[in-house]
């Protein structure tokens, strides 16, 4: 295990990749070796349920965590994946001590001044990311639930910003928010003679 010989391990994931809409948001949580939290797993495999009782388990009683965000025009501006890595980022940096090691999901590091692991599905593998993934997840959906009560017509609270057909549809009759990522095909595909 990449984990062996090191005392606090922080997890990071990140939320938010796909959707056409809202920001992307990465947590990282340090856990508690003295308190094991049961069902922790990826975030996509969890009911909304479960994820909620699970982030208040995991905000309850790890070590430490934290929440951080790269805004819809931060992500048209770098690209996806860069703001992902910046929110990441963001999230380690407001923790309030350095963890020995940081384990990251996937195959790419945010530019970090501490030692930094990837680990391909790590957050169906490392209990850290796992967590990280599951406040990640719940942080962006509560984000994505209030921008649906400033743009109810898109339907932001039921598919949270992923091009569903729903969203696709609302799009082409509305037009794309001010929170829509206009780097995105399907919502540049909307804007008038395909500008951004």
């Amino acid at each position: 295990m990449p984990v062996e010989g090191f005392t606090w391990i922080c997890g990071v994931d990140e939320s938010g990749r796909g959707p056409l809409a809202g920001p992307v948001f990465a947590a990282c949580v340090v856990l508690n070796p003295d308190y094991k939290i049961e069902g922790l797993a990826d975030s996509k495999t969890l009911s909304e349920d479960k994820r909620n009782s699970l982030t208040l388990a995991i905000k309850t009683y790890s070590v430490a965590w934290a929440i951080a965000s790269a805004s819809v025009r931060e992500i048209d501006r770098l690209n996806i994946l860069q703001a992902s890595l910046l929110a990441m980022k963001r999230a380690v940096e407001r923790l309030s001590f350095i963890p020995d090691r940081i384990l990251v999901d996937g195959n790419h590091r945010p530019r970090l001044k501490f030692p930094v692991s990837t680990i391909v599905r790590g957050d169906s593998l490392i209990p850290e990311i796992s967590a990280a993934s599951i406040i990640a997840k719940t942080a962006r959906d509560a984000e994505m639930v209030a921008l649906h009560k400033r743009f109810p017509h898109y339907g932001f609270d039921r598919h949270k910003g992923y091009s569903t057909e729903q969203h696709i549809a609302a799009l082409r009759v509305h037009g794309a928010s001010v929170v829509h990522r206009r780097s995105f095909a399907p919502v540049r595909d909307v804007m008038p003679n395909g500008k951004v």
